[in-house]
Formats: structure tokens, C-alpha cells, sequence
């Protein structure tokens, strides 16, 4: 594209004229920019190219076509035929609105960014709303006929029950092979209804993931762990120092609030009892699997509860866990108020912008298994949804599809986090084209460890029917407030399985 911080990413397109033999008619969109455009996004232009003396592009597009005709066996006769097409944009003046669960003045203004790319370069306007209650809103408006243009679903479960709804339009045949091309199939099938592309995959998550100061390790001598034992032995060692080993809150606003622990679920569930059960436990007990009440499951809630339940071994900022926003954790982590959280490859979006990464800053280690033989990798993300069949709501879906989407919602993030090169962003993209050289180098080994991981899973929680992910929200942060026991709390969860 030349410039990278170009607002406008002009569309070209050769057609066929009707009726004249090697004739096209060249597309050309208009260079606008659009007024809501975020002062981030031409931030990112005037450091990335400066002046720019490109000429406006011309609506009017005069087109040449040369015809040869042989009159005679040495005779020629050429005739040349010019044509002049005016061409109208089919989405100026289009409008489409987009609703999801980031909600960050980072994470939502590099989205909203990223749009009104390519809302100026088409004359349109793209909205997009972001609410921590995002899962319960959704439903209402999606139930209620009121949807949003496009939806930013994190939960595959929630996709896959409003596409046999009927509720989802789905994708074309272009987009859907792009998509399944250019993301690997442990993602793209998850947007994939019974045989049919629905949701594209536009950011990834890794979860399996502990935050932590390395000088603040190495002054009080503390290593990092490699089993769940030593995990467990390190808490104990950090609280006898006077340390706080956790920072922990469960806090995401509205009916959300409870998935921090959800993750810790999913991640012991993996550690303790591998893939196979993990999988299990996803398809629940009505098809063939196992419920929340199930022994091992039940056995995961408490290992939990003990580990955040050993006096002096939790600092939450708000006063209580269930009442501490996950964000809020950063601060005091990187301030020594505690020593380790354990939260996503997003968690960076939390940090002030001038934070320093790496040995000499805030780092991450791979949250540690039970056994060595068995390494999983949590993980989840994003997947973008139609609700409604209008030719600029499929445009904004095709373009978020797009390697060029991905490398400008990298860039723009980057920028809104300070800048610098050795800024992370938060924001992971699993477009297998990305341009890699725009993420760090502990951004590269969460993509590496994405990519080559051997036992994956997405969220399982995210994979559940909508009514059971809901009640695993209640029911945990019901059972972190010390109101129920892991028997009641599973139980509660298993009443809600279709």
C-alpha cells in the first residue's frame, strides 16, 4: 500500500465494459476523510509519512480502447474509441453500527480506528459501542429485533445458538474462503456452523498466562515455577516473607462479572485432567459428557477457592475479589503491591503506556502445568457476526477479514499504548499474513506459542450454550464471595444444560 499511515486505502477493480472486446473500466473510490475519524488514527498518519503531495484520485475515469480490424491482406485499419464512465461509490453515505465487549479507551479506540480506515476511504460512517456488559446486552437487542449491524461475539456457544436461530447472515463464498486460508482451523471452525462460515477471527487470545515483575523475583530470590506444586510452594514462601503472592479480581461490569474465574477453571481443568476430560466437560452431560458436578470439576472450584482463600495471599483493589475489576490489577502489580497475576496476552492494554516490558520491567511466565508430559494452552478471541444482510455491512465484515484490517488495528493499538517500538500492544491477530515485525518479541513468542502449541483449547466457557456460560458467571462469583460451596455452585451450573 506505499505508506502505511495512509487514511485512505483506495480500492481499484478492473470491469469488464459490456460489449467492447478488451475494454475495463478502472474503479477509483474518492479520498474523504471522515470526521469522525479519531485524533489516534491521524496521529499515526503524520508520524508514519508527513506531508503528503498525492493528487486527489478523479471520480471520472476516461478509458482508452484500441480496436484492429483487418480490412484487407495489407491494408489496416485502427480506430480508437474513448469512453468516459462516471462511477458512484456504493457506500457513500452508507452507515453501519458495530457493538462488542472491548470497552477500553485503548482497545476500543484502536477498533474504532481501524473502521474509520475504511470508512474514509468508502464515505461512509462506522460506529462502534463497546460495553463490559456486552454478553447480556446483546441477547436483549438480538431477542428483543434490534440487533446491531455487526456483533463482536467472544463466546463461539453464543454464535453457534444465534446462527441456528437463524439471527446470523452468513458469509460469502469469498470471504469464508479467505477467512478459512488465512487463520488456522482450530479458530476459523469455531465461527463455522454446521458447515456454514458465520464469524471471522480477528483476535486471539492466550490465556495461559502469569504476569510478574522479574527484578522483584530475583531481589527476594523467589524462581519461576514449573509445576503446580511449585506454584502452590511459591504462595506459601511469598506470604511467610510478607509478601502478597496474588492480585486477583473478578470484576467485568454488569452480568460478565465472574469469567476471570471461568479462565482459572479452564486452565486447571486442562492441567489436571487433560484434553479429553476438558472436552467432555464443553459438551456437558445431556450429550454424552460430563457435568460441572462431576468429581474433577468440582475438585477445580476448590483448588481455586484455597489458593485465593489462604490468608494473606490476595490483594484486590477494589476491597473483595468479586468487586475488583480484572484491570484494576495492573497498578498495584507493577508497584510490588503483589507479586503475580495470572490473566490473557490483553491484560498489556492495562499497563500505563510508558511501561517498560521484559527482565527489566513487567514480564509474563507460561502458567505452570501439573506434570511435565501435559503443556496446554488456554485460549480464545473474537469473532465478528452479521445480523443484518446489507451490501456496507458485508463490505465492513470483508474488510475486517483482511491482513490490511489486522495490521492497522496492530499499528493503531501500538500507538495508543505510547508508540514505541518496544510497546505491546495487547491485541494479538491470528491472520497467518500479518506483518509479524509490527509485534514485539514477547508479543511473537504469545503468537509462537499459539501456533505451536500441541494441546489447545479455546475457552470452554465461551464454547457452552449461552444459558450455562451465564450461570458459570453467578454461580462462581456467588462461590467466590464464600455465599455457596463448590457442590452448590456446580449443581446451580448444571441446571442450566439443555
Amino acid at each position: 500500500m506505499g505508506c502505511e499511515g495512509q487514511m485512505v486505502l483506495t480500492a481499484r477493480r478492473l470491469d469488464r465494459l459490456p460489449g467492447r472486446k478488451g475494454t475495463y473500466r478502472m474503479l477509483k473510490r474518492r479520498k474523504v476523510f471522515s470526521s469522525a475519524a479519531l485524533l489516534l488514527a491521524f496521529a499515526m498518519i503524520a508520524a508514519a509519512c508527513g506531508d503528503s503531495g498525492d493528487d486527489e484520485p478523479p471520480e471520472t475515469v476516461v478509458v482508452t480502447s484500441i480496436v484492429t480490424e483487418t480490412v484487407t491482406e495489407t491494408s489496416i485499419v485502427t480506430e480508437t474509441v474513448t469512453e468516459t464512465v462516471v462511477q458512484e461509490n456504493p457506500l457513500a453515505g452508507t452507515s453501519v453500527t458495530v457493538f462488542g465487549p472491548e470497552s477500553s479507551d485503548t482497545e476500543a479506540g484502536a477498533f474504532q480506528a481501524a473502521l474509520d480506515l475504511f470508512a474514509a476511504a468508502n464515505d461512509m460512517e462506522i460506529s462502534y459501542t463497546g460495553a463490559r456488559d456486552f454478553s447480556d446486552q446483546i441477547n436483549v437487542q438480538v431477542a428483543g429485533g434490534n440487533p446491531p449491524d455487526i456483533g463482536i461475539l467472544p463466546q463461539p456457544g453464543k454464535l453457534a445458538d444465534f446462527a441456528r436461530n437463524g439471527d446470523l447472515v452468513p458469509l460469502s463464498d469469498d470471504v469464508t474462503a479467505l477467512v478459512q486460508s488465512t487463520t488456522p482451523e482450530g479458530l476459523w471452525s469455531l465461527g463455522n456452523v454446521d458447515g456454514v462460515q458465520y464469524g471471522i477471527p480477528t483476535k486471539a487470545d492466550l490465556k495461559s498466562l502469569v504476569w510478574y515483575r522479574p527484578a522483584d523475583f530475583t531481589a527476594k530470590g523467589y524462581a519461576v515455577p514449573a509445576s503446580w506444586d511449585e506454584l502452590n510452594t511459591l504462595t506459601d514462601t511469598m506470604i511467610a516473607n510478607g509478601d502478597v503472592p496474588w492480585c486477583v479480581g473478578i470484576d467485568s461490569g454488569g452480568g460478565a462479572t465472574g469469567w476471570p474465574f471461568t479462565d482459572w477453571t479452564e486452565d486447571l481443568v486442562l492441567r489436571f485432567h487433560g484434553g479429553d476430560v476438558y472436552d467432555q466437560w464443553v459438551m456437558g452431560p445431556n450429550n454424552g459428557g460430563i457435568g460441572f458436578s462431576d468429581e474433577r470439576i468440582v475438585q477445580v472450584f476448590d483448588a481455586i477457592g484455597d489458593l485465593w482463600a489462604k490468608p494473606g495471599g490476595t490483594y484486590a483493589a477494589g476491597g473483595t475479589i468479586a468487586t475488583t475489576l480484572f484491570g484494576d490489577n495492573a497498578p498495584p502489580l507493577q508497584d510490588g503491591t503483589c507479586m503475580m497475576h495470572r490473566q490473557a496476552n490483553f491484560f498489556a492494554s492495562f499497563f500505563p503506556a510508558e511501561t517498560v516490558y521484559g527482565p527489566d520491567g513487567v514480564d509474563v511466565f507460561y502458567f505452570p502445568p501439573v506434570s511435565a508430559d501435559i503443556q496446554p494452552v488456554l485460549g480464545g478471541g473474537v469473532y465478528p457476526v452479521a445480523f443484518q444482510d446489507r451490501p456496507e455491512v458485508l463490505a465492513v465484515m470483508e474488510y475486517m477479514a483482511t491482513v490490511d484490517y489486522a495490521n492497522a488495528r496492530q499499528r493503531l493499538q501500538k500507538l495508543a499504548n505510547g508508540g514505541a517500538a518496544d510497546t505491546v500492544s495487547g491485541f494479538l491477530s491470528p491472520h497467518l499474513d500479518a506483518d509479524q515485525s509490527l509485534w514485539t518479541p514477547l508479543e511473537q513468542s504469545f503468537l509462537n506459542i499459539l501456533a505451536g502449541a500441541e494441546l489447545f483449547r479455546f475457552d470452554g466457557s465461551d464454547n457452552m450454550p449461552t444459558p450455562v456460560n451465564a450461570e458459570f458467571w453467578r454461580s462462581a462469583t456467588a462461590f467466590v464471595n464464600g455465599d455457596i460451596d463448590a457442590a452448590t455452585a456446580t449443581a446451580n451450573i448444571d441446571a442450566n444444560w439443555p
